[in-house]
């Protein structure tokens, strides 16, 4: 029972941060309204947030350590709830994205690092379930339902307080459950030890920055993460103006996000029948294929049902690479790299919509799709060099 309240918590924390990245889509035309901005400055919320992103995934290794893991999940919760006040206040631009960069270092504080997902890997029993329920898309496939709402509204940063209000719940959550105790301590209550033998003299720091299947899983996951976010913020606006749809294309959005719910627990049967690494080059090359659909094809309702679609392949390579890593890296190691892994992949969540709009800026918003190609190829390529299993001992 215990194990399930603190899986639940967790679970918590990742559907508000799903709900943070599927707001950008419905959000992003009405933002650039309001503030007269183009594409390339509304981007620069992309870039605040990934420096915040990579500034909370860098430092969250070194205090995750001083701290422990639940001093650590409760001080990023609370940059998130200073990041929701600040937006839903309606403030000048530059302190709206200031927010964005508050926010990125809570989001990293608590997912990019030793902590929820690498919490989740070190719970052994059925593992691969447990990180697809976490991973889960829920908040991600909600959260463009209310923005798009208030997107047309004249009051439309009291979408934040929705935001705020969740935050708030997730300090509480956190507290509560896992009262700022370390991990392992917290394991223990759920009848789990925490292995943290090494036989190597080096800090664990420097452990996961020699290991080169970290950075390949990594870099993976900044190009597929950066690919999703891109998706689900960059489409509503690519649908409106390249295809002319109408102020309800935000619900666009959703029909990606809840593709990706589908797909990460619908599908774990196919990756179990197939094998994990096969199903994830199936999954790739299908969603380049239905990218090629969305760049060529003019038609609004079969790019909708394409870009749905897409979600629903994409949905599985999370969990995919997570369990993955569970198999390649040594477990002393696993849940400080995982957060590694998990803090490049967010900051991939800004940097890619940042080039995305950048190029908008420059050539347009039909060059989203040869970005979206061309990420997922490299995306392909990535997999075929990580490793098929252990190169350490049990």
């Amino acid at each position: 029972m215990r194990e399930k309240i603190q899986l639940a918590t967790l679970c918590w924390f990742v559907y508000l941060e799903g709900w943070n990245d599927g707001s950008n889509g419905p959000l992003l035309p009405r933002i650039q309204n309001v503030y007269g901005v183009g594409y390339t400055v509304v981007s620069l919320i992309f870039v605040f947030a990934c420096v915040g992103f990579m500034m909370g995934a860098v430092s969250n290794v070194i205090l995750d350590e001083k701290l422990g893991f639940g001093k650590v999940m409760v001080l990023g919760s609370l940059c998130q709830v200073v990041a929701y006040s600040i937006q839903s206040s309606g403030p000048p631009f530059p302190a709206f994205i200031f927010a964005y960069f508050i926010n990125g270092i809570g989001l990293a504080l608590q997912a990019s690092n030793a902590n929820s997902v690498g919490y989740v890997a070190s719970i052994k029993e059925n593992a691969e379930l447990k990180m697809g329920v976490l991973m889960a898309g829920a908040g991600a496939f909600s959260s463009p339902l209310v923005a798009t709402q208030f997107s047309q509204q004249p009051q439309w940063n009291l979408y934040y307080l929705t935001s705020l209000g969740i935050s708030v719940s997730n300090t509480i959550a956190l507290i509560i459950v896992f009262r700022l105790k370390r991990q392992g301590e917290c394991l223990a209550e759920i009848g789990i030890v925490n292995e943290d033998n090494s036989t190597s003299e080096h800090s664990h720091l420097r452990q996961i920055f020699a290991n080169k299947d970290v950075h390949l899983l990594a870099a993976f996951t900044l190009l597929y993460v950066g690919a999703e976010v891109t998706i689900g913020g960059w489409i509503v606006t690519y649908i409106i103006d390249v295809r002319g749809g109408g102020p309800s294309s935000g619900y666009i959005s959703t029909g990606f996000f809840g593709g990706l719910v589908v797909g990460r627990l619908a599908m774990l049967w196919v990756n179990e029948k197939i094998g994990e690494r096969l199903a994830m080059f199936i999954y790739a090359v299908l969603a380049i294929g239905l990218e090629l659909i969305v760049w060529f094809v003019p038609s609004l309702v079969g790019d909708a049902v394409a870009v749905c679609v897409t979600g629903v392949l994409l949905g599985p390579m999370y969990p995919i690479v997570m369990n993955h890593a569970g198999r390649v890296l040594p477990r002393w190691i696993l849940t400080g790299a995982i957060g590694w892994i998990a803090g490049v992949g967010q900051a991939g969540s800004a940097l890619v919509p940042f080039v995305a709009g950048a190029l908008a800026q420059s050539s347009g918003i039909k060059s989203l799709q040869p970005l979206l190609v061309g990420i997922m190829g490299l995306m392909t390529a990535l997999w075929a060099l990580v490793p098929h299993g252990s190169r350490h001992p049990d």
